[in-house]
């Protein structure tokens, strides 16, 4: 499923594309994706047809694009749902940070270091680079038609036939309209709007590592919470009513940096080694959102139809029976708690009772 990084990507890219067009026709290829749309699809037509899209807004893997009308569209990409524009020309330069670096230079030179960092292809699966956007894509649930130009705006946009599709080939993903209510704590509600305002089915959604509203430290801080919880750490960071935005791969990557197995229960953890958890998975997660985020095929990719690359310089995730970057011992994988857990025997040294809460077994 796409993780913070991703979801980011998608959310700058929205936010360039979308922001002040007007939705002028709604094409409905097939319900389900509505599930949770009160008042079924033809609701979701007439709530959205004619509304102008004023911003796309992230909490964790959260996305909403907020209407005109003080409402938003809500957008849940699942395990394969993609977000795809076609037919438009940016309406404004890209967000600092968050545009997912070209292709081209990785296909060019298999050394290339962006940033100044070592890559290579050494994780399991190669990244490979996707642009599909044919105006009949495989899997296309739902079509947004919009405004040729953004509303206001003063560059038309080439050609015509502007449009937001929905492509989900497992149907786990999904659209619908909601309103918008007050966040708890009057900060905004996620990346992308300084609205204190969120969708009323994510308020139970914690704020994620990247957000400057998250309280870290302190009395209820997301530090103290963990500390409190017999749960494995990588259960707790997984929770996202407590930190969100972190899945599989930025649990296992943000563990193995920090040096701490994923078995080990939240009351043996110090502050300080907590709080180095939260910071080594925000860092890692920053670098992956600098190259795209993580793209293992083509189901992970942003607006534009282009994959991320951080997978080459995944230091856990996926690289089970591989030499540790660090040490050099050789990587294993468990099961936690139904989730696979890639960590560094010698790194990341396993809990000696690992029956208290939760028993791993490995993987074979």
């Amino acid at each position: 499923m796409p993780e913070l990084p991703e979801v980011e990507v998608v959310r700058a890219g929205l936010a360039r594309h979308m922001t002040g067009r007007t939705v002028t026709r709604v094409e409905v290829l097939d319900p389900r994706p509505l599930r949770r749309q009160d008042g079924g699809a033809q609701a979701f037509v007439d709530q959205l047809t004619g509304r102008t899209v004023t911003a796309a807004v992230r909490r964790g893997k959260f996305l909403w694009l907020p209407l005109d009308d003080g409402r938003a569209l809500s957008a849940h990409l699942g395990m394969s749902g993609q977000l795809l524009v076609r037919g438009t020309a940016p309406t404004s330069g890209p967000e600092p940070d968050t545009e997912p670096v070209s292709a081209a230079p990785f296909l060019a030179d298999p050394d290339a270091r962006p940033g100044g960092r070592p890559v290579d292809l050494s994780a399991t699966v190669q990244p490979r680079y996707v642009r599909d956007l044919s105006t009949s894509p495989r899997h296309l649930r739902i079509r947004l038609h919009l405004s040729d130009a953004a509303a206001g705006g003063t560059v038309p946009d080439p050609g015509s036939g502007a449009v937001l599709d929905l492509v989900d080939q497992r149907m786990l993903g999904g659209l619908h309209v909601v309103d918008l209510v007050p966040t708890a704590d009057g900060a905004p509600g996620g990346a992308g709007s300084p609205e204190p305002l969120l969708p009323a089915d994510a308020t139970h959604i914690a704020r994620d590592l990247l957000d400057p509203a998250l309280q870290r430290t302190g009395t209820g801080g997301v530090v103290d919470r963990v500390r409190a919880s017999n749960r494995a750490i990588k259960t707790l960071l997984l929770d996202q009513g407590l930190v969100s935005g972190i899945g599989n791969i930025y649990a296992d990557e943000g563990l193995w940096e920090a040096g701490v197995h994923g078995l080990r229960p939240g009351t043996a953890l110090g502050p300080r080694v907590v709080s180095r958890i939260l910071q080594s998975t925000a860092e890692v997660m920053t670098r992956a959102l600098k190259v795209g985020g993580t793209s293992f095929d083509a189901l992970y990719v942003d607006v534009d139809g282009a994959a991320g690359f951080f997978a080459r310089e995944l230091g856990a995730y996926g690289r089970q029976g591989l030499d540790c970057r660090r040490c050099g011992a050789t990587m294993l994988r468990e099961v936690l708690a139904g989730r696979s857990h890639t960590y560094c025997p010698r790194c990341q040294t396993r809990p000696r009772r690992p029956g208290r809460p939760q028993r791993a077994r490995r993987e074979r």
